[in-house]
């Protein structure tokens, strides 16, 4: 049965598009947790266009669950991470032009570098995820510079036509089966919704689902607590129908 980590990067967009002291994501992630949230999700980019170091600090601090920080492998990252110790840190990919992260780490082409990233990361206690496409040669490399987990990018599955998304779920399927084998562990996340997310959370060896947008979406319309609810309800005791009704046709 698969967990869930609520992203509560959305929240700090708000506040950061006035430049002002609410919404505060520190206290809208006692929300989440009260709602049934498994853990929090953060990402602190290096522009700081949402999360700030000071939501890093009080999250440590505050979060009852568990914290896990998202992150670039940039030797300022990996120094704030030392510092300030979460429960668990998922290297990905930053651009500054893109909206949200657009696709998983290319491993295969600085396995050196981010095996040292991993190794002094996973030193200090805190174990390391990987977010990755669910494709063999990524998910054997995560496996040979010693991460922990995996995070398989679910963009491509999220927004596939009704006629592709089967194909790309079953990637995703392959994709986990593949890194169990590897011994590695495995969350899954990007562009999940209420209208997609079962089938994902259904997979076997599935072990959390980070989701952030659509569930801070929802919650403008009836509050994020009872948002984490429906979310969880979903991914704990997935159905064949999706709960807001079919997928329409592309």
């Amino acid at each position: 049965m698969a967990s869930l980590g609520v992203n509560i990067d959305h929240i700090a967009n708000v506040r950061q598009a006035r430049k002002t002291i609410e919404p505060d994501p520190v206290q809208l992630a006692f929300l989440a947790e009260i709602g049934g949230a498994d853990g929090i999700t953060i990402h602190l980019r290096e522009d700081r266009r949402h999360i700030q170091d000071r939501d890093l600090r009080l999250l440590k601090e505050t979060v009852k669950s568990r914290l896990n920080l998202e992150m670039a492998a940039t030797q300022e990252m990996v120094e704030i991470s030392l510092k300030t110790l979460p429960d668990m840190v998922t290297l990905v990919p930053e651009r500054r032009k893109e909206v949200t992260t657009e696709g998983g780490l290319a491993i295969t082409t600085n396995e050196e570098y981010l095996k040292s990233v991993i190794q002094r990361i996973q030193s200090s206690g805190i174990p390391v995820s990987l977010f990755i496409d669910p494709a063999p040669d990524q998910l054997e490399a995560a496996a040979r510079i010693g991460a922990t987990w995996v995070e398989l990018h679910t963009g491509h599955y999220a927004e596939a036509s009704s006629f592709e998304k089967p194909s790309e779920l079953c990637k995703i399927k392959e994709g986990t089966a593949r890194a169990q084998v590897l011994g590695l562990r495995v969350n899954a996340g990007h562009g999940l919704t209420y209208q997609n997310v079962e089938p994902v959370a259904a997979i076997k060896g599935m072990e959390e689902l980070n989701i952030g947008h659509s569930i801070v979406a929802r919650s403008i319309a009836i509050g994020l607590t009872e948002a984490v609810r429906e979310m969880k309800k979903l991914i704990q005791d997935p159905r064949q129908e999706p709960l807001f009704g079919k997928q329409s046709q592309s």
